[in-house]
């Protein structure tokens, strides 16, 4: 596991200390993927109902609070790719 995907599992967990209802994909490029769902949060790839795509720089900034989900999709700084309802529960939980 890179040390990127280790600390965002850490800040993932944190703010998502329940785990996600749905099952979400978090990939950061370069580095690999996140998945949280009822189970909680860990690292892996998979089927999930919403995916969210961004580089390691977004992805920092949205888990550090710096970078709004909302302002970084419309910027295409992050995609976003199944359940868009899902993908709004989650930038709620981030920011």
């Amino acid at each position: 596991m890179s040390i990127v995907i280790e600390k965002a599992v850490e800040q993932l967990s944190e703010k998502l200390p329940n785990g996600f209802p749905s099952v979400a994909k978090f990939v950061i490029e370069g580095e690999g993927s996140i998945i949280a769902d009822p189970d909680g949060v860990r690292e892996g790839d998979g089927e999930a109902d919403v995916t969210l795509t961004a580089d390691t720089d977004t992805f920092r900034g949205m888990l550090s609070g710096n970078v709004n989900p909302t302002m970084a999709f419309m910027q295409g700084k992050l995609k976003i790719d199944g359940s868009m309802g899902l993908a709004m529960q989650l930038g709620s939980a981030l920011s």
